[in-house]
């Protein structure tokens, strides 16, 4: 795994009354509470022995940060803090060290690459994990930074959410490329956006799947005829593949990248609904599992609330420390 990118700016901004580290120190506080009210009654008086090293690995993989992280995790502790006695800001500030130890190599940023003209990114994930608003969120980044965004409503079948898509396109000022009818195809919807994009010199096109996995087999053809039809315009694209995942699901996050793994080649992801989850623990074990890069998280409905991910800040805001 190659080095952790320094995040960009806007992803450091202080804990400022307001700010996006406050912002999502508040989104993660069910998390909080669900990991740090268990760790610390684990070491109360009590020094860092065996049978307390036990109990906080079955704490954090309750917390959803998985067996293997848990582990890692344990192990960090057992070489620096055994048989010690340590308070609980000192467990809390040695836990946030260990889990931005497993979380900084995939803390790297979606780079739009201006060269590709357009760059196509490929937004995939299970029907209500946030998809259509995510892309509603970054196309409002994007074109805040200047460049020129188009949505493809790619989910042809679901006329809910090609009406929200459509609303969102003509709030941000981003081109939108319905599909003809529903149910339409979404590979042809797919090359006909992309060959208008590179024609009207779209700088990025974000294009909305299907998510329906009770039928995985047709999920997939269809995944990857989007895919083989866009390369006929392309035969680079899609330049990223961002897996949304919903964080209330918790270790069915985990599951969700290894069945969107074996259909596409995923290149990054987005963690939504931070705020109404008490399971924010899984981005580490996502981290620890997987290595794909976090590109960015989300705690609330503004699209100033879906940021990129920063390793430090997001370990400190997990265990409630500023």
């Amino acid at each position: 795994m190659p080095p952790a990118e320094a995040p960009p700016p806007q992803a450091r901004e202080p804990a400022a009354k307001g700010g996006w580290f406050s912002r999502l120190k508040a989104g993660l506080a069910r998390s909080t509470a669900k990991l740090t009210d268990s760790v610390t009654g684990i070491f109360t008086k009590r020094k860092l022995d065996e049978a307390a090293l036990e109990e906080l690995e079955e704490t954090l993989i309750a917390a959803d940060l998985g067996v293997a992280a848990s582990r890692r995790i344990v192990e960090g502790f057992r070489k620096t803090r055994f048989g010690k006695e340590v308070t609980d800001e000192e467990v809390k500030a040695t836990l946030a060290d260990e889990i931005a130890a497993i979380l900084g190599p995939v803390a790297r940023p979606l780079v739009i690459e201006p060269a590709r003209a357009p760059h196509v990114v490929l937004v995939v994930g299970v029907n209500g994990t946030g998809k259509t608003t995510t892309i509603a969120k970054l196309g409002k980044q994007y074109r805040d930074d200047g460049l020129k965004a188009g949505f493809v409503a790619g989910d042809t079948f679901r006329a809910a959410a090609v009406e929200q898509l459509q609303v969102w396109a003509e709030r941000t000022g981003a081109r939108f490329f319905p599909p003809a009818k529903p149910g339409a195809d979404a590979a042809g919807l797919a090359f006909d956006a992309l060959t208008t994009a590179r024609a009207e010199g779209l700088d990025v096109l974000l294009v909305d799947t299907a998510g329906r996995l009770h039928n995985k087999t047709a999920l997939m053809e269809e995944l990857r005829k989007v895919i083989r039809i866009i390369r006929r315009v392309d035969e680079t694209a899609p330049h990223s593949v961002l897996l949304v995942l919903d964080a209330t699901t918790g270790q069915n996050a985990v599951q969700q990248v290894k069945v969107f793994g074996d259909m596409v080649d995923v290149t990054g992801l987005a963690v939504t609904k931070l705020d109404g989850s008490a399971k924010g623990g899984v981005v580490v074990a996502l981290a620890q599992e997987f290595g794909l890069p976090v590109h960015v998280v989300g705690v609330g409905e503004k699209a100033e609330d879906l940021r990129p991910f920063a390793a430090h800040d997001y370990a400190r805001g997990l265990l409630g420390l500023d």
